[in-house]
């Protein structure tokens, strides 16, 4: 059966359709949506939850000459198959596939690119007040989740865009979610007004009613606007779109078609800055994600029959950190759990059920986490702050300002970092070793398996001064022999072999493949000296610099980027100590690294153990002549 999406290839085929054509194409997205995600994983509630709204923005709107902006992007799935790439779903966030989120390299109509939370207010306004200065005529649209509505980035573009005054369209896709349920005033502000929908009609009908009345008339009717306004205060608590100088449109049903290109058709001839307000279901559509918006917001490839993830069996760095949390809360009253609209993200659900009162979701609001830990760390609580290590990225200032400068206990669990995979360049941690290593005051570790971790933590909560650990998605090494079970010192690393021809020193998840490096150095002959860093700051200087007098070469490995990180470190203190020892730098190049399995990415860049090796036996030729003697000093050959 020839179905309504095989002839969609273009946003001109969608104004072509009739309104029971568009809903069958609704019906026939969502179904792609789930088949997709389901093989390669990605964000699915969030894409279920906007296929109405989406195809009636193409059907009312002109892309690319009108823009649209995705805030977070993570919900343009349905824009993507509207534009020409529904062919390539199928490759959707693998490796040389589709972005999961929007890329201008990727299509005209991605018109600007995007993956962290409220910038897409700024983006649009910028290139609304852009158009106005090149005298062109088309639409800006913003389409902002609630969720990214809670990040003041928004609230600063809503108060700059209120005041030019110039033409923009917000489009609040208001879904009651982020990745959890939404947090703070402004969540329940927007479920004041989902509740009385009623509310915009009725400045509209009181108006409509004193011109009406004779002994008014339109004259009066014209001056008693202020009334008008005191009525719709007393009608819904808050005005605040409005106070800020856009013009209040909604709630409107974000899954009826028919109203949505109505409304959205109305809109596009109005001017001034407008915010419609648009009711929407996360998961729509498909019952699991429906059932559990928050399990299907970023989901791995899943059974579609029962909705059941595919787990794998390991624990990952995640849970570790989830039951370590609520193990030591338990023991210390003082500790209090800090996260910015990822607590299952985070592994920190099981902690705020058990205590509530020290559980604190502040929304999508990083730069306030990270103040508010000081302002507790300050008057004698013990804050754990638990962000991604990309979104930690947004708080830069306050751990300069607010946390350091004051050296103020404050402990950052900062998941997911290194090469995250599938979701690629936006959401990569790979810049924290570098702009966390240059702060004073500052301790940073990095663990490489579940003790170890647990040890660093034990650590943190035992200093007075702000600790930071970071570590990758999903688990680390096992314990086994060939690890040390040496304790976790401040500043020191852990010697897990020694050897005489070259020393590698490694951070966190790059120890594994150290040891793969070593190995493949030693069945050709060579002794190799390995170093688990463990402290990226403070460094263990004593050793790198006795490993600097002893060795002539060393090579460094990490999952950050080089520039700054952990190996230029080394550098720093073999330079400022005057070793002459010649330093391979292993880690992340200056480039933006796309998506795709960490796997991939890491055979890629480069990073795997047969691709170091050669690059260490290119750049010391000599090393393997070396090698050569002394195998045949002892008759190996």
């Amino acid at each position: 059966m020839e179905t309504i999406l095989s002839h969609i290839n273009s946003p001109q085929n969608v104004k072509e359709l009739t309104l029971q054509q568009m809903n069958q194409l609704a019906a026939e997205i969502r179904q792609m949506l789930v088949d997709s995600v389901s093989e390669s994983g990605g964000h699915l509630a969030a894409n279920l939850g906007v296929v109405e709204l989406t195809i009636a923005l193409h059907y009312v709107f002109n892309s690319p000459t009108d823009k649209f902006i995705w805030d977070v992007g993570h919900q343009s799935y349905v824009h993507k198959i509207l534009t020409g790439r529904k062919g390539k779903m199928s490759t959707l966030r693998q490796f040389g596939g589709l972005s999961g989120f929007p890329k201008n390299g990727e299509s005209p109509h991605d018109a600007f690119n995007t993956g962290h939370s409220s910038t897409s207010i700024s983006a649009a306004l910028g290139m609304a007040l852009a158009r106005d200065i090149k005298k062109e005529n088309h639409s800006v649209i913003a389409i902002v989740g609630d969720g990214a509505l809670t990040g003041g980035m928004c609230f600063e573009a809503l108060n700059h865009a209120g005041n030019e005054g110039t033409d923009l369209i917000v489009i609040l896709n208001d879904n009651e979610m982020s990745i959890n349920k939404n947090v703070g005033a402004m969540a329940s502000y927007l479920n004041r007004l989902r509740t009385d929908p009623s509310y915009s009609r009725k400045k509209e009908d009181i108006g409509s009613a004193l011109h009406r009345i004779p002994a008014i008339g339109p004259n009066i009717a014209r001056a008693a606007g202020r009334f008008k306004d005191m009525v719709k205060f007393l009608m819904v608590p808050g005005t605040l779109f409005e106070e800020l100088g856009f013009t209040y449109i909604g709630p409107v049903n974000g899954h009826n078609l028919e109203e949505l290109t109505l409304v959205l058709s109305n809109v596009r001839k109005m001017k001034g800055p407008i915010l419609v307000h648009t009711i929407t279901q996360k998961g729509r559509g498909y019952a699991p994600a429906l059932k559990h918006p928050d399990v299907f917001h970023g989901v791995g490839p899943f059974d579609i029959e029962t909705g059941k993830v595919f787990k794998k069996k390991w624990r990952t760095y995640t849970e570790v950190f989830g039951d370590y949390i609520v193990e030591k809360a338990g023991q210390d009253q003082r500790i209090v759990a800090i996260t910015a609209a990822m607590t299952s993200g985070t592994g920190l659900s099981n902690y705020s059920r058990k205590f509530p009162e020290r559980f604190f979701d502040v929304g999508i609001c990083e730069a306030h986490a990270v103040t508010m830990a000081a302002g507790m760390a300050r008057v004698g609580l013990k804050p754990v702050v638990c962000l991604y290590s990309t979104f930690l990225q947004r708080a830069y200032d306050q751990l300069i300002h607010d946390v350091a400068m004051q050296n103020l206990p404050v402990v950052f669990a900062i998941d997911r970092a290194g090469l995250v995979g599938e979701d690629g360049p936006t959401h990569h941690g790979v810049f924290d070793l570098s702009f966390l290593r240059d702060i004073p005051n500052f301790t940073v570790m990095v663990p490489t398996n579940d003790q170890e971790f647990v040890d660093m933590l034990d650590l943190a909560f035992s200093m007075n001064s702000p600790v930071a650990i970071r570590y990758p998605r999903g688990a680390g090494e096992s314990v086994n022999g060939t690890l040390s079970s040496s304790p976790v010192v401040q500043g020191k690393a852990d010697i897990l072999s020694t050897g005489s021809d070259l020393a590698i020193l490694a951070v966190g998840r790059m120890v594994s493949i150290a040891r793969e490096l070593k190995d493949l150095f030693e069945h050709q002959g060579l002794s190799v000296e390995l170093v688990n860093a463990r402290f990226v700051k403070p460094m263990d200087e004593a050793l790198i610099i006795e490993l600097g007098a002893r060795f002539e070469r060393i090579v460094t490995l990490e999952d950050n980027c080089l520039a700054g990180g952990f190996g230029s470190a080394v550098l720093e203190v073999l330079s400022d100590h005057q070793c002459k020892a010649d330093v391979l730098r292993i880690g992340i190049p200056d480039e933006f690294v796309e998506q795709g399995k960490v796997e991939l990415l890491f055979d890629y860049l480069n990073l795997t153990a047969e691709h170091i090796a050669e690059n260490a036996m290119n750049r010391w030729p000599e090393m393997m002549i070396k090698r050569s003697r002394g195998l045949r000093e002892i008759g190996k050959i």
